[in-house]
């Protein structure tokens, strides 16, 4: 049986295009685990499109984001309760943040987790066909999240699904339960977030159910993006007052003779022989 039978995929199209229409538009798209977790790894896509007659930015939501902790005012709210409001509160930020879309699949973590689901892999690869759009922003692998790790595989497997004319040019995997200001500067993409800075705090704020509940997003991702800018680069001073950063997975999408526990074992050889190095010198 397919994932998708019982019909709880929820398409939002704010500006009233038919879904084929505002797929088929999208130049930057995000594929997330959580509501919330289009606004923290595609911000930079947004910003890109906000308000921009030739670019569309489209976010996939794979999960429904039932286990979320539950502070007060939410400390009672059951699961279905929890799913509801997330659901509408991702709605809203997509309206506000004029996206061309957003498609909230309602899966459950333990679908997406662990294991790889071909049906999850057929749809996202063949909403992937649809867009064609040339940037695409994931969970990065080094998460500490297991239901993020597991999304961005099935992300991956589904880009690597299409022809290779049609796989993105860019493939980036942004920082989320884990900082990547250690990645090797081969791997390390600044992606600028300046512009439009009223925007994410409109748009982080929709997300109360995580705010209220303890989960102070609306701090943290403005630290985190200010603290990347300064400490960024050691002898130079700031380039921007926000950054997030990437891992460019573009190669690893186009490569698929590529593991990824191959790609990520580079990565990490890398940055050690980076530290050691340093370290070294001093024997």
């Amino acid at each position: 049986m397919s994932l998708f039978d019982d019909n709880n995929i929820r398409a939002c199209v704010p500006d009233g295009v038919a879904l084929p229409r505002a797929l088929s538009r999208t130049t930057h798209l995000a594929i997330a685990a959580h509501p919330d977790d289009i606004e923290i790894i595609g911000y930079h896509g947004i910003i890109q499109c906000y308000q921009a007659a030739d670019r569309w930015f489209t976010g996939i939501v794979v999960t429904n984001g039932s286990g979320s902790p539950r502070g007060e005012p939410f400390r009672e709210y059951s699961d279905a309760e929890m799913i509801a409001i997330r659901a509408e509160e991702q709605i809203q930020a997509a309206q506000l943040g004029e996206y061309s879309a957003v498609l909230q699949l309602g899966l459950r973590s333990d679908e997406v987790k662990d294991r790889i689901s071909p049906q999850l892999v057929e749809y996202l690869a063949r909403q992937l066909e649809l867009a064609q759009a040339h940037t695409v922003y994931l969970h990065d692998p080094a998460d500490r999240h297991g239901t993020h790790v597991g999304v961005c595989i099935h992300a991956l497997e589904a880009l690597r699904a299409l022809p290779k004319a049609l796989r993105p040019a860019h493939v980036y995997g942004i920082e989320v339960w884990r900082n990547l200001d250690w990645l090797p500067e081969q791997y390390r993409v600044r992606l600028d977030l300046c512009g439009h800075a009223d925007l994410f705090n409109r748009l982080i704020g929709v997300f109360q159910s995580q705010i209220s509940a303890g989960k102070r997003l609306d701090l943290a991702l403005p630290g985190r993006q200010s603290a990347n800018a300064t400490f960024d680069r050691a002898h130079l001073v700031d380039q921007s007052s926000a950054l997030t950063l990437a891992l460019d997975m573009s190669d690893l999408v186009h490569n698929e003779n590529v593991g990824y526990s191959e790609f990520m074992q580079s990565v990490l050889a890398d940055f050690t022989t980076e530290v050691i190095g340093k370290l070294d010198r001093y024997r």
